[in-house]
């Protein structure tokens, strides 16, 4: 395949030819009929969402890795890594191979995370092409202690001697404020207190968590991955010390002043927090304090969102809105398109190691994602890929791909129709094979 004209994050105009899986070239003017005219178009190495629940095993209702990667596919995601709380959880080798052998549905590339539970087998799961260890848990999504300080030493021991990434789902269950949730309504859906969830899990739980964690690491010279940051005090102790952080769309762009709107469709482990620190953190984002944005993709049908505040399980789909988020706001100014470029592919192909990932040169996957940057449009649930026919960003804007492939496959063509509607074939492969 031969791209011409189109545009880099970086200014650039470029031809790229595609030679097999691989980039072979990136030039201006390259010799040979165009296969794809990109005058005027935006081209991004495909994104790298480090942090999805695809809910296979255990909860197809929810979605698939059918539906969940063409979600990513329409959204210029080409890499997904997913967490291992399925039904069984991923943590050993034979829920792991379970796992692998439904991913093979899967259109976009993936990694799969071991987890750390009572009774894991680190030893059966290191046997296997395992992404990272996490998404590990300080407090589990009942606001419960997670694993606890002792088999989380073991299981951070265990991940430097693999030279394995921990990430961490960072919360101090001993500082929710359990008094607010118990004040809470009882009204469902909109209806509800979603408030009371936000003042529960109180900030100061996230910024104790991460400073534990990263204790932890220190000590065993472990790399340590904050998940879904939510605070300008959590990002700042990840940073402080020399832990990667990443924030998720919904704390970008969302805050407790949306839940009256929102209502329990907006519960979320961590909660949206004041629009103040929304603001903070979107400005870390901005300034290249944060390393990666990710998803947390967690979706739940609608029925089993609009429920009470303290029924509701928590999590938002996200995985195709992600990028079209970023590149919006990118359009009007908020963010630089390099900047936006590193936060969803360069930078998370260096926080986890996917040396062929994450660029657009010679040699590289041809992990590509072509945008019209002109075409700004609202976001509606309904005409998303996910199982959830819903999303937390109804009538946010977003620029949307019109073709991505995945190592030089057309895995998703919005102009298209065939028997598989505007998606190819499932072209995903383990990148840890």
């Amino acid at each position: 395949m031969l791209i011409t004209n189109a545009t880099l994050a970086d200014g650039r105009t470029v031809d790229v030819r595609i030679e097999g899986e691989r980039i072979g070239a990136v030039k201006p003017q390259l010799p040979g009929e165009p296969d794809v005219d990109a005058t005027g178009k935006l081209l991004m190495p495909g994104a790298i969402d480090a942090h999805v629940h695809f809910r296979e095993p255990g909860f197809p209702h929810k979605e698939t890795w059918e539906t969940g990667s063409q979600s990513a596919a329409a959204g210029g995601v080409t890499t997904v890594v997913d967490q291992p709380n399925t039904d069984p959880p991923t943590v050993d080798g034979a829920s792991f191979d379970a796992k692998a052998e439904l991913a093979r549905e899967s259109y976009v590339d993936y990694g799969i995370n071991g987890g750390v539970t009572e009774g894991w087998d680190p030893d059966e799961l290191f046997s296997r092409p395992v992404f990272a260890l996490g998404e590990v848990f300080l407090a589990d999504s009942t606001g419960e202690m997670g694993i606890g300080t002792e088999l989380f030493e073991r299981a951070v021991e265990r991940a430097a001697h693999e030279d394995t990434v921990v990430t961490v789902h960072a919360e101090d269950a001993t500082r929710f404020d359990r008094r607010a949730l118990e004040a809470a309504g009882d009204g469902i859906g909109r209806e509800g207190d979603a408030d009371a969830w936000s003042a529960f899990r109180s900030a100061a739980a996230e910024t104790a968590a991460v400073e534990l964690a990263c204790e932890v690491g220190a000590r065993s010279d472990a790399a340590i991955h904050i998940a879904h940051t939510s605070t300008p005090e959590g990002i700042d102790a990840a940073v402080r010390a020399g832990a990667t952080c990443e924030v998720c769309p919904h704390h970008l762009f969302l805050s407790r002043d949306d839940l009256e709107e929102l209502g329990t469709l907006g519960r979320m482990n961590p909660p949206l927090r004041s629009e103040e620190r929304r603001e903070a953190v979107f400005e870390r984002v901005r300034d290249g304090t944060v390393d990666i944005v990710a998803t947390d993709h967690a979706p739940h049908t609608r029925e089993e969102k609009e429920a009470g505040i303290r029924e509701a399980p928590s999590g938002v789909p996200g995985v195709e809105t992600m990028v079209p988020l970023l590149l919006a706001a990118a359009e009007r100014g908020e963010f630089a398109r390099e900047r936006v470029r590193d936060l969803v592919a360069t930078n998370p192909a260096r926080v986890f190691c996917l040396p062929r990932k994450g660029k657009i040169e010679e040699g590289m996957d041809a992990d590509l994602a072509l945008y019209d940057p002109d075409r700004i449009e609202a976001i509606h649930g309904e005409s998303l890929h996910s199982k959830a026919d819903w999303t937390p960003f109804e009538g946010h804007e977003g620029v949307f791909p019109e073709l991505t492939l995945v190592r030089g496959t057309v895995v998703y063509d919005h102009g298209k129709e065939g028997e598989n509607g505007e998606f190819g074939r499932p072209a995903g492969r383990n990148v840890r094979r």
